[in-house]
């Protein structure tokens, strides 16, 4: 359906500095996504109010003007419709008659009227409902467009499909749909208000930031990407995580190349002077980008001098550490991969297969999963949903003669002794490898217990539990030592364990030489909370340097010092300023006070936030240190995301824009999620947003071997 005068308002569109309907005008005011309101009937839009100030009406008698702005467009005076924006002539020599012929037959200002005699229920603030008037908004519906195709990953052709066409036709008339090419002009303006938005928090925040980074290659365009993802705790002590940049990275993948792309990124969000960690998979590539990369920034603006920069992916140290174990007696559980395999090779397979478990009235419903070879995960679930099927194995050998492969109870029992020791090992993975990443005083007990099991299982009776803790335990021992130094400090933070945790499993890992182990992770503190003292110190200076600049006038006369009154500034100085015995006595302190209640829903990030007066120093300590992520996933989980981005239609997009539609889906569903936290009633008729944040937070597993995100729930990612 074409209105007329359609091509006059299109060719018309380069006089317009109001938001148009018009196809071809881009340029769209960005703002955050929020609830539509109703706006009152006689209420002047500012915008149109400022123009008619310009030019003034004190020579425009006539009410038609009422209905139009008044502008100069290339030396000739136009008059500008206010509803459809159609440009007419202004000059005095016209008149106004035909001005006022336009205004009965304009359309669009009837389609306004309608729009404005419909009545738009509301929730009041006292849980009431109230009517108001609804007025259209053509540049507020297409930048919801936008942030709807941002959102939801849906394809930039939406906007071309018929049935969407006819259905926002009959939503509403006055609605112009615009083209691919515009919609994808809209998303680049939202990326880049977006990104202003995300720097600005970044550069307002006073703790310092955590890189995690990783690299992925797309399958469709066989192009890499690195993805930078940023993790902190705000001012109002909540955990943030946010994706920086999506870079198009070009072969070869050196660690020169990946060294530069990330230092270009942490100078252009002006974060490379308040870094914390940066964690990164464990490869030779890896470490030489870290070596290039502390070349690059002074060792006095991290922490520590910078020995605690490189953080190494847990969740990828023990996929390596169960691999190396399922090696070794992958012979004992055979039987019962031949078997899973057997009977998920057809669908007729299959369908016996249910049958038999319906026949022995079995109450589980979950289907046989064959394992992936680098996916220990896999195992460990082929073979806890074989053991649910243990008894229809036997049965299904009396009803198919090729089925020779039934395992034996001995065979059974083997494999439930496996399955139990890796049940430790899974709920681990999904702790560090969850998107939704907790505080980081939360991990040190789960490698601990990790590593005492490792030592126990090595004393085992059976011989295959044995080996496989063996050969785990060398694999493990080789990072222990990279992986526990952080973690100890983030849990003597803990007000509910302090010191009780670390000297606990100390006591049992190192035995006889615990002590001197418990002295070093103390001793790390100590050096952290030297440090920040003296940064605070050094801060009171510089502020105290901005506050009383020198003066330079002739007319200034700034009082003369004695030398009494220089000794007495010194003596404030020393006295007022935190010394390294007021830096252990706020430890001590802190360590000597009683511990909470050990309680599951305690807050870590509440307490220290409340506790911020009292302790200074280890407040800012905490506030850092709990930020720390100990694995690469929620950079990886971004592979997901633009793995449906780049889909097999969709390979021809540039890497400008699947860098656009990768940061602001990431900004905006941040934004959102800070809203409902802030104030769930608002959104409480907004259900899909709770279901979309879930589905976002679903625990990933990780191909040990390719390093890439593998969703545990398939169906969420499709």
């Amino acid at each position: 359906m074409t209105f007329e005068g359609s091509s006059q308002h299109e060719n018309n569109m380069e006089i317009q500095e109001t938001p148009t309907t018009t196809e071809g005008d881009t340029s769209i005011p960005i703002a955050p996504v929020t609830i539509p309101s109703a706006t009152a009937p006689n209420e002047v839009n500012p915008e149109i109010d400022a123009c008619v100030a310009r030019v003034g009406l004190g020579n425009l008698r006539s009410h038609v003007w009422e209905n139009f702005i008044r502008k100069t467009i290339k030396g000739e005076k136009r008059a500008v419709c206010k509803d459809c924006h159609k440009s007419l002539s202004a000059a005095s020599k016209s008149g106004t008659s035909h001005l006022k012929n336009h205004i009965k037959v304009c359309l669009m200002r009837k389609q306004k009227r309608i729009g404005q005699a419909m009545l738009n229920p509301m929730n009041g603030g006292d849980g009431s409902m109230k009517l108001g008037v609804y007025e259209f908004d053509q540049a507020k519906s297409r930048r919801e467009l936008a942030n709807m195709i941002i959102l939801h990953e849906l394809p930039l052709s939406l906007v071309d499909y018929t049935g969407f066409r006819r259905f926002m036709f009959s939503v509403n008339p006055s609605f112009k749909v615009v083209t691919r090419n515009t919609i994808k002009n809209d998303i680049l303006q939202i990326f880049e208000y977006e990104k202003e938005k995300c720097m600005a928090l970044l550069d307002a925040n006073k703790s310092r930031v955590s890189i995690t980074t990783d690299m992925w290659t797309s399958s469709n365009q066989k192009r890499g990407f690195m993805t930078v993802t940023s993790h902190f705790i705000d001012d109002s002590w909540n955990l943030q995580s946010r994706l920086l940049r999506f870079i198009y990275v070009p072969c070869p993948h050196t660690a020169d190349v990946l060294a530069h792309e990330l230092m270009e990124c942490m100078f252009d969000w002006n974060i490379d002077r308040k870094l914390s960690t940066l964690t990164l998979d464990n490869c030779t590539t890896n470490d030489a980008m870290v070596d290039i990369v502390l070349d690059k920034i002074s060792p006095s603006l991290l922490m520590l001098d910078g020995k605690v920069f490189h953080m190494r992916c847990c969740a990828h140290i023990l996929n390596l550490v169960v691999r190396d174990g399922l090696e070794v007696i992958k012979d004992s559980i055979e039987k019962i991969c031949q078997s899973v395999a057997f009977w998920t090779a057809s669908a007729k397979r299959e369908e016996k297969f249910v049958e038999a478990v319906k026949q022995l009235k079995n109450p589980n419903t979950k289907s046989l999963q064959l394992d992936c070879v680098t996916r220990w995960n896999s195992t460990y679930a082929m073979l806890n949903i074989a053991l649910m099927y243990k008894d229809v194995f036997p049965r299904l050998k009396q009803r198919e003669s090729l089925y020779k492969t039934v395992p034996t109870e001995e065979d059974w029992a083997k494999t439930k002794m496996i399955a139990d020791k890796l049940e430790m090992f899974y709920d681990v993975t999904v702790l560090f490898s969850g998107t939704k990443y907790p505080t980081a005083n939360l991990y040190f007990k789960c490698i601990c217990q990790i590593r005492l099991a490792l030592n126990q299982w090595v004393e085992s009776e059976h011989l295959d539990v044995a080996a496989m803790a063996k050969k785990m335990l060398a694999k493990f021992e080789k990072y222990w030592d990279t992986m526990h130094g952080l973690m100890a400090i983030a849990s003597l933070l803990d007000p509910r364990y302090k010191m009780k945790m670390i000297t606990y499993y100390f006591s049992k890992i190192y035995i006889g030489n615990h002590t001197s182990q418990i002295g070093r992770v103390k001793g790390m503190l100590y050096d952290l909370v030297k440090e920040y003292q003296k940064k605070y110190r050094q801060s009171c200076e510089l502020s105290e340097a901005y506050s009383n600049p020198s003066c330079s006038s002739m007319d200034s006369r700034p009082s003369k010092k004695t030398c009494y009154d220089k000794e007495f500034d010194l003596f404030m100085d020393n006295e007022s300023t935190p010394t390294e015995e007021h830096a252990k006595s706020e430890l001590d302190h802190y360590l000597k006070e009683s511990l909470l209640p050990r309680s599951d829903d305690f807050d870590i990030l509440v307490w220290w936030k409340s506790n911020g007066i009292k302790y200074p120093t280890l407040h800012d300590i905490a506030r850092d240190i709990l930020a720390i992520p100990v694995s690469t996933v929620a950079s990886e989980s971004s592979f997901s995301t633009s793995g449906r981005i780049i889909s097999p239609h969709r390979s021809q997009l540039h890497s400008k824009t699947i860098e656009a539609l990768m940061c602001a889906r990431d900004w905006i569903w941040c934004q959102i999620r800070d809203e409902i936290c802030e104030d769930p009633q608002s959104f409480e008729e907004y259900d899909v947003f709770d279901n979309d944040v879930t589905n976002l937070t679903q625990e990933p597993l990780i191909d040990a071997e390719n390093n890439t995100f593998v969703p545990e729930n398939p169906s969420l990612y499709l």
